[in-house]
């Protein structure tokens, strides 16, 4: 696989608590390009980042993060500041506890939710897989099928570990056949991006491919 083709996969990520416009607009320059799939940042920096890329670059933003814990009505709030400040991509953190109760109509509802205010952009839902037992991650395929949301997505990588291959084949295998999956987190290598994607993976959340890429580049 080119790595051009791998570059086209990912959401170029940058959401760390200290990040600074500057900041910001470095990735969006380098999602330019490298002609990534979007950048992935924080609600505060989407209007500026919008109005810098124009139609060049997609904007993706997250909703509940890190935790998931916000109730609906904030979540579907923050979901609709962020696509009239110019989100084109909604990346959103399930709430855990209520999987892991079991009260599974509460989790597919909140999803659906915040897909009908996002209308046809496109609803990535993270479900924390290292939090997960192989049972609630089986579940969750089906209740994001269900819901209708776009992406199925590992990880924050805010939490104990990101993507495994493992996790990746298991959404393969449960998924319907409308949506697609994201891996983010512990991608640390062009060999890794490859197999995450032959596994089925289509959205690689990563910055480390873009300093992987620049850093061959600099030599």
């Amino acid at each position: 696989m080119k790595t051009k083709d791998i570059l086209a996969k990912c959401d170029h990520t940058l959401l760390a608590q200290t990040a600074t416009w500057e900041d910001i607009k470095a990735i969006c320059d380098d999602g330019m390009k490298y002609k990534t799939a979007s950048v992935c940042i924080p609600p505060s920096f989407v209007k500026r980042a919008k109005e810098y890329v124009g139609d060049r670059l997609a904007i993706c933003t997250v909703i509940g993060f890190p935790n998931g814990y916000n109730t609906t009505a904030v979540k579907v709030f923050e979901t609709k500041d962020a696509i009239l400040n110019g989100a084109d991509e909604i990346d959103m953190v399930i709430n855990i506890g209520e999987l892991k109760a079991g009260d599974y109509s509460f989790v597919e509802q909140e999803i659906r939710k915040i897909k009908a205010v996002c209308e046809d952009k496109v609803l990535k839902v993270i479900i924390e897989t290292c939090l997960l037992t192989e049972e609630e991650k089986i579940k969750m395929c089906e209740i994001v099928t269900n819901a209708g949301a776009d992406y199925i997505k590992t990880s924050t990588g805010f939490s104990k570990s990101g993507a495994t291959f493992d996790d990746i084949k298991l959404f393969s295998e449960h998924i319907g056949a409308n949506v697609k999956i994201k891996a983010a987190g512990g991608i640390s290598s062009i060999e890794d991006a490859e197999k995450f994607v032959e596994l089925g993976a289509s959205r690689l959340g990563t910055s480390r491919i873009v300093k992987i890429v620049k850093a061959e580049e600099n030599k």
